[in-house]
């Protein structure tokens, strides 16, 4: 709905230190077809009527505040505006707007056709480096006397790839590219098959989060596919140093012999310092397929949220680092819910 005001009525700096006080949450915007011409004409016919050079300080920073809430223009720009009009007052149309299309603007060198023959060149020649589509544009004009190249022939290969970037070029040679798949031989990408036997597990880590600047722990999860046999411990973070000794103690807390270790494509799994230890203990290591968000489901579903704010902060440490370390075990087998903390040093 547009609403059309008339606000020649006002002619005193009190009536405007009035509508702007009773109008604080109304907003002024321009209506369709409404340009900076129509603003710059009111700004004009404001100034004009209250006689803005004779106003004093007080008095100037009213009509100032109403030009900049009827005309939405900032503070700097109706400042700019002002000190123009000042300037031109005595002219037919003080406030013209200065930034306009120049009567004969710059030529382009290079035109719609040139870019099509670029993109054409670029496709013929499998989109090589820029330096060699340029010697291939020269010689076109130059030793084979092609006309439609003449302009291309002095293109610089700097303004090659500008040219590569316009809109018109991108039009003419848009190409998708597949993501690529990890070629990443450490583990086998499928989703472990336990046939009903216990000893295939899944194992995920996620950080707990920092607090105050205080760097969290991270939380892992290690659960069988059949027995749902769970062991969750903590770490002071994911390198080799700290990873290791953990996942060796937590593989040792399962009561039976594992068989399967699957996890998704992550480094601190998917490393060889990590598929050395699996290969020694004879465990299969599987990773994630792409596209299959389901492969690590169990673990990911487990993750204990509330040990952050549940029980007491726990990390582990190397034992060079603290040699005074303890284990305690516990699992989650036909709705007993236990936490397993395999060689934490507690730190309340």
């Amino acid at each position: 709905m547009v609403i059309n005001m008339d606000e020649t009525k006002l002619r005193t700096i009190a009536q405007l230190q009035e509508f702007l006080d009773a109008t604080p949450e109304v907003k002024f915007t321009l209506a369709a077809g409404v340009g900076d011409a129509e603003r710059y004409e009111h700004i004009s016919r404001v100034l004009k009527r209250f006689d803005y050079p004779r106003l004093k300080k007080t008095e100037r920073g009213v009509v100032l505040a109403y030009l900049r809430h009827t005309s939405a223009y900032s503070r700097p720009q109706i400042t700019r505006l002002v000190a123009r009009w000042e300037e031109n007052r005595l002219a037919p149309v003080p406030l013209t707007k200065r930034y306009r299309a120049p009567a004969a603007p710059f030529a382009r060198k290079y035109t719609a056709v040139d870019v099509a023959l670029l993109a054409q060149v670029d496709r013929a020649n499998e989109d090589v480096c820029g330096p060699a589509i340029a010697h291939l544009l020269r010689r076109a004009y130059t030793v084979y006397g092609d006309k439609d190249y003449e302009r291309l022939a002095g293109l610089s290969v700097s303004h090659l790839y500008n040219l590569r970037k316009t809109t018109g070029y991108q039009k003419l040679r848009v190409s998708f590219t597949k993501t690529r798949p990890v070629c990443n031989p450490i583990g086998v990408r499928k989703a472990p098959r336990p046939n009903g036997r216990a000893g295939w597990v899944r194992i995920d880590s996620v950080h707990q989060g920092d607090l105050d600047g205080i760097k969290g722990v991270y939380h892992i999860t290690c659960v069988d596919s059949v027995s749902q046999w769970q062991v969750e411990a903590c770490v002071e973070g994911i390198s080799e140093a700290f990873l290791l000794p953990v996942l060796e103690a937590v593989i040792a807390q399962f009561p039976f012999v594992i068989e399967g270790f699957h996890s998704d494509n992550g480094s601190e799994y998917i490393n060889h310092k990590v598929a050395k230890m699996l290969e020694k203990l004879r465990i299969e290591q599987t990773k994630s397929r792409s596209r299959h968000s389901n492969d690590n489901a169990l673990a990911e579903s487990k993750m204990p949220v509330w040990c952050a704010s549940t029980w007491a902060t726990a990390t582990f440490q190397s034992s060079t680092q603290n040699p005074s370390t303890r284990s305690t075990r516990a699992c989650s087998i036909r709705g007993l819910i236990c936490i397993v903390l395999a060689c934490l040093p507690l730190r309340w």
